[in-house]
C-alpha cells in the first residue's frame, strides 16, 4: 500500500512541474570593452557589479530569452 502511495506522488509531481526559472543567454563575442571599464578602477561590491553588469547587457542588447 505504500508503495502505491510513493508512485502516485511521484507521477503528480511531474504533471504539476514548472519550468526552470532564467533562461537567458548573453554573448559577449566581438566586445571590446575591458572589465576595467565596465566596473571602474575602484573596488566595488558585489551588488554594484551585477547591476552595472546588467545594465551593460541591457544597453548593448547581449541577452536573449531563451
Amino acid at each position: 500500500m505504500a508503495a502505491k502511495r510513493r508512485s502516485a506522488r511521484k507521477g503528480a509531481k511531474k504533471k504539476g512541474a514548472k519550468k526552470a526559472f532564467g533562461g537567458y543567454s548573453i554573448a559577449f563575442a566581438g566586445r571590446k570593452e575591458t572589465v576595467e571599464q565596465l566596473f571602474g578602477k575602484k573596488p566595488i561590491a558585489p551588488s554594484a557589479m551585477t547591476k552595472k553588469l546588467w545594465q551593460f547587457v541591457k544597453s548593448k542588447r547581449l541577452g536573449k530569452k531563451r
